[in-house]
């Protein structure tokens, strides 16, 4: 089959890999235009675009997707399966062009986790187990025939970065498995049942960061783990914002030794190793923090840099 593949970030890469390093036919590459660098005035390549550099792979970088050239140039590599791995929204003339069609690797079992941030917001909500899926795309985004599903388990020690990389690799199998079976003329595609309640996964906005001290010591917990390491959860502390990279749920022994008359949102310390927060049933101590304009940093090396007890204010 003739293959075009449409991907940015890393994690799109493992996916491409997979197909390129098992002898699918890639006869293009769709990526996003190259963007200004953090540094300097130099542009820089995406992640796919630079493997598909590497490797000699035919790329396209559209700045608009109905772009009557972009379009013309697509239907001239007369591709029979598209693939769509962490890229933007595909108009239809674009997705329904192949004859075989075009499907998507999302990362969350669907229905569940439709939308922009599956991997954040399954660990946000304490999910303990996730998923990667690929379906045939239709108009309603993550709405389309089920191809294929693989689980995942959560970690109590897996964060955003740690379900990232599961769930590239474990993805690119699934993708490869998807195509093999599209070859052999072997799939079945379902329609989604929606018949529990469904949990999406919008985009994560500056205002998901914010840590809510009112909510539960876990729920404060998981909503670290699921924006860690970037963009992080975030908290005003005496005005100035920190972002908060790592914490750790005491025990029901190191919860007694934190005052109990402090209300919630108060903060205790030892300036040693302990920084907790009161939260609405316990307290959550701090283990990894970035004060405003500074480097991420274990607590205790920011609690030395603190030469006496002073009042900590949230908000």
């Amino acid at each position: 089959m003739r293959i075009v593949f449409f991907g940015t970030p890393e994690f799109a890469v493992a996916s491409l890999d997979a197909l390129h390093q098992n002898g699918c036919q890639i006869v293009g590459v769709v990526t996003a235009p190259d963007k200004p660098a953090k540094r300097g005035n130099s542009l820089e390549p995406t992640a796919v675009k630079k493997y598909a550099l590497a490797h000699g792979l035919n790329i396209l970088q559209p700045e608009k997707l109905k772009n009557e050239q972009f379009l013309a140039d697509l239907r001239a590599l007369a591709a029979d399966l598209q693939i769509i791995v962490a890229f933007r929204m595909l108009p239809e003339v674009v997705w329904n062009m192949p004859q075989l069609g075009t499907f998507n690797l999302h990362a969350s079992l669907l229905p569940q986790y439709r939308g922009a941030a599956p991997i954040n917001w399954a660990i946000i909500n304490g999910e303990t187990e996730t998923g990667v899926t690929t379906f045939f795309l239709k108009h309603e985004i993550d709405t389309g025939d089920l191809l294929l599903q693989e689980k995942e388990l959560i970690l109590p020690s897996d964060n955003a970065a740690t379900l990232h990389d599961k769930l590239m690799l474990r993805g690119a199998s699934l993708v490869l498995k998807t195509v093999r079976n599209i070859e052999s003329n072997s799939t079945s595609p379902k329609a989604q049942e929606n018949a529990q309640p469904l949990k999406n996964a919008p985009k994560i906005f500056p205002e998901t960061c914010l840590l809510d001290l009112n909510q539960p010591a876990l729920r404060v917990h998981n909503q670290v783990r699921g924006l860690a390491p970037v963009p992080a959860a975030r908290i005003i502390l005496n005005g100035k914002l920190h972002k908060i990279h790592e914490t750790h749920l005491l025990s029901e022994q190191e919860n007694g030794l934190c005052p109990v008359h402090l209300p919630i949102g108060a903060v205790y310390t030892d300036l040693k190793h302990l920084f907790a927060f009161k939260c609405f049933d316990k307290w959550l101590a701090v283990q990894v923090i970035q004060p405003e304009g500074k480097k991420q940093m274990p607590i205790a090396d920011f609690l030395n840099g603190q030469r006496a007890v002073q009042e900590w204010i949230v908000g």
